[in-house]
């Protein structure tokens, strides 16, 4: 391959990549992972941030564009973040450390329940940048965003009861379970799920149609990033001591079998991976 070819896949990679609404998802995933005691100011201002440079480049790319769902609701949601925190008593201050994210995950519960109520899943914004406008009225594409909005709302619902439970129960906001496995899990199979679905819709649409092209992806190729996730979990469960060392020893195995079992397909034991080139 040309170095000319190259660079034109890699930008076709880097277009898709920014047009994906995995990158609306960005401040919120910055805001889950980091919020916690003495955090909420670096937690919030990268979050805000991010909504910014979100929106800047959104109207570089694509000047003339109406503001997404997403966008409009990332920048509102994390500027009055900032402002309550810089205005708020020292009580209200510790309270925000602790409960500001489940405030967001909540926030963002809302919002995708929200835009799909409305018949505009946030999503849908971001995939008709990427598909033809003849394609926008089809029921797969809207069904296929709908899914997609809803496992992220999901997602983020999932990370709010893990870290209430860490933080109401437990009394532990850093709690690795809670503050950090759980919902870091919730948003893999989020990603995961948002670059899998696509694909086996696309892959049923030309089965349908009697179009040649790459088969339905498995099962087993959605699951793999979550498989390989027990492996750095089990380390950190025993750099941490956060649990039993057989527990940590058994993660660790365990990622490492799936990882090798999904990774195969069970017809021929064939390496199921895209190899590089």
């Amino acid at each position: 391959m040309s170095l000319g070819r190259q660079e034109t896949a890699a930008d076709g990679r880097l277009s898709q990549f920014l047009d994906s609404p995995v990158v609306g998802m960005a401040p919120w995933i910055a805001m889950s992972v980091l919020v916690g005691p003495g955090r909420y100011e670096l937690a919030v201002g990268i979050a805000l941030a991010l909504a910014v440079a979100l929106v800047i480049v959104g109207r570089v790319r694509h000047p003339g564009t109406s503001f997404k769902i997403l966008e409009v609701s990332d920048v509102v949601f994390f500027a009055v973040m900032a402002v309550i925190g810089i205005f708020a008593s020292a009580g209200t201050h510790r309270w925000l450390e602790n409960y500001s994210g489940e405030i967001s995950n909540i926030a963002l519960l809302v919002i995708a329940l929200g835009s799909m109520a409305v018949r505009v899943p946030f999503t849908l914004q971001y995939a008709r940048e990427q598909v033809p406008r003849e394609l926008w009225h089809e029921p797969a594409f809207l069904r296929t965003n709908y899914y997609i909005t809803g496992v992220w709302g999901a997602a983020f619902g999932v990370a709010a009861i893990s870290g209430a439970y860490g933080d109401l129960v437990l009394h532990n906001s850093n709690n690795l379970w809670t503050g950090w496995v759980i919902q870091i899990g919730a948003i893999i199979v989020a990603l995961q799920f948002t670059q899998w679905y696509p694909e086996v819709v696309r892959a049923r649409v030309r089965q349908e149609r009697k179009v040649p092209g790459p088969p339905e992806p498995p099962v087993s190729s959605l699951l793999i990033p979550l498989a390989g996730y027990l492996t750095p979990v089990g380390i950190m469960v025993l750099a941490f001591d956060a649990g039993p060392t057989w527990l940590g020893v058994a993660l660790i195995v365990l990622g490492a079998l799936l990882v090798k079992s999904l990774t195969r397909t069970p017809e021929t034991g064939a390496d199921t991976r895209t190899p590089p080139g």
